[in-house]
Parts: C-alpha cells; structure tokens; sequence
C-alpha cells in the first residue's frame, strides 16, 4: 500500500514538473531557446543607439523623397562589408552623432563631378538620377575627388545652389545608410 501510494505521489509530482516545464520552455525546448535569441537580438539591435540612430528630417532639401519633419533611421552597420555606392542615401556626420546631414552620394572617390544646367556630370557623362523632379539652372565647375572622397547633394534641386549644403566628405564622416 505504502508502495503504491509513494508512486501515486511521484506520478503527480512527474506531472506537475512535466506541466511547468512545458509552461516555462514549451514542448520543443530548442525551438524556444532559438527564439528567445533571436528576440533579444533584435531587442538590442533595435534599442541599441549605437547601431540605428534616429536622424529627423529638418528642411527641404532632400524633398520629395523625404519629406520635412519625419524621423527615419541611420543603419550603422550597412557599410560593414561594402562601401556606400551612387544614389544611397546616408547621413553624414558633422560634428558628434548630434548634427548629421542626409544626403545622397552621386560621386564616388576618384571621380570627376559637376554640374551643368542642373544635371550632374560625372566623369563627363550626364548622371541619370529618376529621384530629381524638380528642375534648376546650377552651374558648378569641375572637380576631382579624392581616394576617400564621396560628393553628395539633396534631391530638391529647386532650390538654389548657394541655399543647398553639397560638397564632399571623406568616409569616415559618412554615418551609415538611412533605412527606406
């Protein structure tokens, strides 16, 4: 009798453990373990200032394609393995993470730039760029880039030459890609 009430008891004892592990882990404990990972992965990527850092939108020069006012995010980690190309969109950095420009490379190191009735000239060919609605007069003369030189400018080419910041950065001022 003491035998079969001490096995009643070890059954209800197995069963609770086997009830709270399934509530705690779930019925496939690596399945589970891989998405609690994958969760705190993205949590820290996400959250983490370090590798997405949120860049406001102030002014219209980059308009239409980003308009004023709205927040989007600099992706730290997007040149890790390549180096930003023709048409990204980055955020460059001026002074701290605090103050960046979003702008878009047209020009890449070692290239020659400029622009003649409003159409970027690289390496004397006019760049085709679909992201420039609006049409202008600018007029700047040719240059060179360095090796670690990129040229940018903002979309909104209505403006003004002298009312647009555009001008050349070396590498390490470029911050990162901005998302969408």
């Amino acid at each position: 009798m003491d035998e079969q009430l001490s096995m009643g008891n070890n059954a209800r004892v197995t069963a609770s453990a086997s009830w709270l592990r399934t509530m705690l882990i779930g019925r496939k404990p690596r399945r589970t373990l891989l998405r609690i990972a994958v969760l705190l992965v993205l949590t820290l990527i996400i959250s983490s200032r370090s590798v997405l850092v949120p860049i406001r939108v102030e002014g219209v020069s980059m308009f239409p394609t980003y308009k004023e006012h709205r927040v989007n995010f600099v992706n730290r980690l997007a040149y890790l393995f390549h180096e930003p190309r023709r048409g990204d969109v980055v955020a460059i950095r001026t002074t701290g993470l605090r103050i960046m420009y979003m702008k878009r490379i047209v020009a890449l190191p070692g290239e020659t730039i400029a622009f003649h009735d409003g159409c970027a000239i690289i390496n004397g060919k006019v760049l085709d760029e679909p992201y420039v609605t609006s049409l202008c007069n600018w007029e700047l003369p040719r240059r060179t880039l360095g090796p670690n030189e990129y040229f940018f400018v903002g979309d909104n080419r209505s403006m003004a030459a002298s009312e647009h910041y555009k001008g050349k950065a070396e590498r390490n001022r470029i911050v990162g890609k901005i998302l969408l």
